[in-house]
């Protein structure tokens, strides 16, 4: 009987001793995966940035496409122009207020912008004193998902940092989900919340190395 209950208690207790290693893996993981994101910030960040361009005006524009439809909305996406304008003042670049925007660029100019318009750029860049145009593409997809029975929505961002006259100087792009019903910009904030960091690092290295050229 005491060799049954040696054997027994040998049982019980091995998935325990399992899972608290489990448990202490998944945490070395996610320490390494955290501690290689902050080095690559760190080196992006570390990208030689000479005054004259650092100190260029950036505008900062964002919309929602849905079935190849721009959706440009203040009020609702404020958060998310708040969630990217203050990372990229926080790392010393020049932006304009999202009130000034649009005090001075009509909601159909913006469209024009984020539809690559460049004569719609060039014109709202000198209206802003803008060298620079930051353009925020949020694209979301929401459904139910049958496997948890909850709706999620799926976001593609892609931000396009443009100069005045339209060329491309860095485009970076985040994707993911998020239990958030049928509500895009909550998603979207979730991912940037998530990733914003490294986007943010990536353009300002961009910005650094080929804004001058």
């Amino acid at each position: 009987m005491n060799i049954w209950l040696a054997v027994l208690a040998l049982l019980v207790a091995l998935p325990g001793q399992a899972l608290a290693f489990s448990f202490s893996e998944e945490a070395g993981k996610d320490a390494a995966q955290r501690q290689a994101k902050q080095a690559e910030i760190s080196a992006l960040l570390s990208e030689p940035c000479r005054k004259s361009i650092k100190g260029q005006t950036i505008a900062l524009l964002i919309a929602e496409k849905q079935q190849g439809l721009m959706n440009v909305n203040a009020s609702n996406q404020g958060v998310l122009f708040e969630a990217l304008n203050s990372r990229l003042r926080g790392i010393g670049l020049s932006t304009i207020p999202q009130q000034a925007i649009t005090a001075r660029i009509a909601r159909a100019e913006a469209e024009a912008i984020l539809n690559n318009d460049p004569d719609a750029a060039l014109a709202a860049s000198k209206r802003l004193g803008a060298a620079f145009i930051l353009k925020g593409i949020i694209s979301a997809r929401s459904g139910a998902n049958k496997m948890v029975k909850a709706n999620e929505v799926s976001v593609d961002i892609v931000l396009t940092l443009s100069d005045g006259s339209g060329r491309t100087v860095s485009q970076v792009r985040a994707s993911g989900q998020s239990w958030a019903g049928t509500d895009v910009t909550g998603a979207a904030l979730s991912v940037l919340d998530d990733q914003a960091d490294t986007l943010v690092a990536k353009l300002y290295s961009d910005f650094c190395a080929r804004g001058k050229k």
